[in-house]
């Protein structure tokens, strides 16, 4: 069968007048037709008819890591969708200032990407392989270490896009693995921790070393620690219980500790800006899960104020604390998530917006706390129709000289397309169209066009606790 060198691409005609636009850059894989683009799973795990077709069956079925015709235990087809099974990790609890740490041990939380070493290779929180080069591995222990893969502080974005390469490259080279824990080992935390000093210093690991722990000498001393570490750009502290197991899945023996909380909740109304922000948002009313209601109003950037989150659309949040009611305190906008959108509208088109009281001390009964209202969404600002809007779409494109991004956004009537150098503010251009069919049909034309000189999606990756 044929197949790609990285950076390679080539066009293959499909039911369409336009061909489609088939390329390998840095290992992964992509296609501009619309079965490639609209997959709901990272761009390194899609595939299509015409990867196939190109490559073969069982080469597509290597890359992407499943098998050619999944076979459950019964012996029968199994469900191809069905989720990846990721590996048995500790996860953290979160911080509430409850108890005395006092003797607990204490290190950075990592702004990594998590990884799981099985003794052959890396995989993360979901299951996926990370494909690092032999070199990158070589003399690694051949037992299971928790770490993160770690380039440096504000460097998430970076450290995703290299370890989600699946041609070894060299960019592997800016990457630490910080091992934090050994899963496989029965002792308490302070025994594991002997175990990998003695396992890291049998060999010469010039890309993995033990990540740093330090015995906590109280409260005062958490919150000076906590200070030091996010002064520098660091997301916050983690603490481990003494003596302590490693636990499978959530536990109160590993505590992450960050000065905001982070949470998320669905938009739910847009309340108009007044003074410098009239004519824009001035908050966003949202909902989380158990059906608490408040506003957010800050962590918005002009651009965003003038095109904020469409209603139903889901975001996160960071917050300080929960008030007596329940309702976080100093909430702040921090993005939206990529994954998540629902708009629900009525036949008339109309959107159905439940609106919180302005007081919570005036709170009524539960049954009675919130009123429906209906919203004409010609008169919120910044709302949109479900068939017209999403979330920002992010692109990036990498090869010998260039490192770049575009994101696009669709918003209504309006288009709007940021791109320049990764790590970089970058431009911003917005296009208004008479009609929504209009603008969507210059977004797929745009994205096409992207895709077409090797741009691939970046999709949200596995969160690291």
């Amino acid at each position: 069968m044929a197949d790609l060198a990285d950076g390679e691409s080539v066009e293959m005609q499909g039911s369409g007048s336009k061909p489609y636009v088939l390329r390998n850059v840095g290992g992964v894989y992509s296609c501009s037709c619309p079965a490639w683009r609209n997959q709901s799973v990272a761009i390194e795990s899609r595939t299509c008819k015409h990867l196939k077709k190109l490559r073969g069956d069982a080469a597509e079925a290597t890359r992407i890591g499943t098998p050619a015709t999944p076979v459950a235990a019964s012996g029968t087809a199994a469900d191809p969708k069905q989720a990846k099974t990721g590996p048995p990790l500790l996860l953290a609890e979160t911080w509430d200032d409850s108890q005395d740490y006092r003797g607990w041990w204490m290190s950075e939380k990592l702004d990594g990407v998590r990884a799981y070493w099985t003794g052959t290779q890396f995989l993360s929180r979901l299951g996926n392989v990370y494909h690092a080069p032999d070199w990158f591995v070589a003399d690694l222990p051949q037992q299971p270490l928790d770490g993160e893969l770690w380039l440096g502080r504000k460097q998430f974005q970076r450290s995703v896009s290299i370890v989600r390469r699946q041609d070894k490259s060299d960019h592997w080279k800016e990457i630490q693995f910080l091992i934090f824990d050994a899963p496989a080992s029965p002792e308490p935390f302070e025994s594991r921790m002997k175990l990998l000093q003695d396992l890291i210093r049998k060999g010469l690991h010039q890309y993995a070393r033990l990540h740093e722990h330090a015995e906590c000498k109280g409260s005062a001393h958490l919150l000076q620690e906590l200070q030091r570490v996010e002064s520098m750009g660091g997301e916050g502290l983690m603490l481990r219980q003494p003596a302590s197991k490693y636990a499978v899945g959530r536990s109160q023996t590993l505590i992450k500790v960050k000065t905001f909380q982070d949470a998320e909740a669905r938009v739910i109304g847009h309340q108009p800006g007044a003074g410098r922000h009239k004519g824009q948002l001035g908050a966003l009313l949202v909902e989380l899960p158990n059906g608490k209601q408040f506003s957010v109003g800050t962590g918005f950037t002009d651009a965003q104020r003038r095109q904020p989150p469409p209603i139903g659309a889901t975001i996160n949040f960071r917050y300080q604390e929960l008030s007596d009611y329940g309702v976080p305190r100093f909430p702040s906008y921090v993005g939206v998530r990529q994954d998540v959108l629902s708009v629900a509208t009525t036949s008339a088109g109309t959107t159905s917006t439940t609106v919180a009281p302005t007081s919570p001390a005036k709170r009524p009964a539960k049954s009675k706390a919130t009123t429906q209202t209906t919203v004409d969404p010609a008169s919120t600002i910044g709302a949109s129709r479900a068939v017209a809007s999403t979330s920002p779409r992010m692109f990036e494109f990498q090869d010998g000289k260039a490192d770049k991004f575009w994101e696009i956004t669709l918003n209504d009537l309006a288009v709007t397309v940021r791109y320049g150098r990764r790590g970089s503010g970058g431009q911003t251009n917005t296009k208004d169209f008479p009609d929504a069919a209009a603008a969507q049909k210059h977004a797929a034309k745009l994205i096409d066009e992207k895709t077409g000189k090797g741009y691939t999606e970046v999709t949200s990756s596995d969160s690291d606790d």
